[in-house]
């Protein structure tokens, strides 16, 4: 094990993330023999549609969680997004592109607000994260009257439904080719640009950080700024697959959110984060959740299974960085 560990190749790519690569391979594997038509395009595509969403959640969370940081809020503020442009397309007939855009508005909003607070203020992570969450669910429920609020279908008359075409054009999963630029444009931050290294030191040792006379304060708000702006895009992409957006949601895409993060290879001690990792996380826990509901059982199930899994990644985690030590 060691020998194939130090091997070059396995070493640029992960081990770990190797290893989680071949698990989910062998989950695709195992619930394609024991679902019929689970293979199929219709399965496929229903799992890049909660892909999506989670992704740029869980690529904005990585950020954060770099930082020795943490963001229980993503999931309500991806909601408020939805909920707030969503019905303001609706009742005040805002165009779509204005709408979008104010949903992404939102979202930076969010994270400027959660920057500050952590950053300047230093309040604890912990309980910004959940004062917004609460923030946000209240603010989605006022703003729209407590009414659920439904996006336009593709083939609405008004012609307000070509925002899908982000998600999908026939069976193109064009929504595809958009996370995987967002990908490549968070990687090259994350791992080649000065934002990216000093939001990495920040988690492995803020103090001397600071000490060496840079702004600490300025690139921790970064971080939440960058998973703010990916809630707001994860709320379009949400409701590009599922329409319809009720208030007081939103708290279980946290859990998966981070879920992903961990199981990708990012400490939430801080200081160590992948960005493909967090990839691969995304897909092993949408095809969880795609074979949890072809499988028929209960939502409860999949929370379970993905606490077990946050609880063993954060354990392997622990043991490792005890090791290294």
């Amino acid at each position: 094990m060691k020998t194939i560990k130090e091997n070059a190749l396995v070493k640029k790519l992960g081990f770990n993330r190797i290893i989680l690569f071949a698990i989910l391979l062998l989950m695709y594997v195992v619930f394609s023999l024991i679902i019929p038509g689970f293979a199929g395009m219709a399965r496929i595509m229903s799992i890049f549609n909660y892909v999506y969403f989670l992704g740029f959640l869980a690529l904005g969370v990585t950020f954060v969680i770099a930082t020795g940081g943490i963001d229980f809020s993503i999931g309500p503020v991806m909601f408020c997004c939805a909920l707030m442009s969503g019905y303001m397309l609706n009742t005040y007939g805002v165009p779509v592109v204005i709408s979008i855009l104010a949903s992404i508005a939102i979202g930076f909003c969010f994270g400027c607000f959660n920057g500050s607070l952590v950053a300047f203020v230093g309040v604890p992570p912990f309980i910004v994260s959940m004062a917004t969450m609460n923030i946000a669910k209240g603010l989605g429920s006022v703003f729209t009257k407590t009414q659920s609020v439904s996006w336009p279908q593709g083939n609405d008359p008004s012609g307000n439904g070509w925002f899908r075409n982000l998600v999908k054009v026939g069976d193109v999963p064009t929504g595809l080719i958009v996370f995987a630029v967002a990908v490549i444009i968070l990687f090259i931050v994350m791992n080649h640009t000065k934002a990216g290294r000093y939001i990495l030191c920040l988690g492995s040792n803020k103090e001397a950080v600071r000490l060496s006379g840079v702004d600490v304060r300025k690139w921790q708000m970064l971080a939440y700024v960058i998973c703010g702006l990916m809630a707001g895009i994860a709320a379009i992409f949400f409701v590009g697959a599922y329409t319809t957006v009720q208030p007081g949601l939103g708290d279980t895409y946290n859990n998966e959110a981070i879920a992903s993060c961990v199981m990708g290879g990012t400490s939430m001690a801080g200081g160590l984060a992948s960005i493909g990792g967090t990839v691969i996380g995304v897909f092993v826990i949408s095809l969880l959740q795609e074979g949890i509901m072809a499988l028929r059982m209960t939502k409860e199930v999949q929370m379970i299974i993905t606490g077990l899994i946050v609880i063993v990644f954060v354990y392997a985690d622990v043991s490792a960085r005890r090791r290294k030590n």
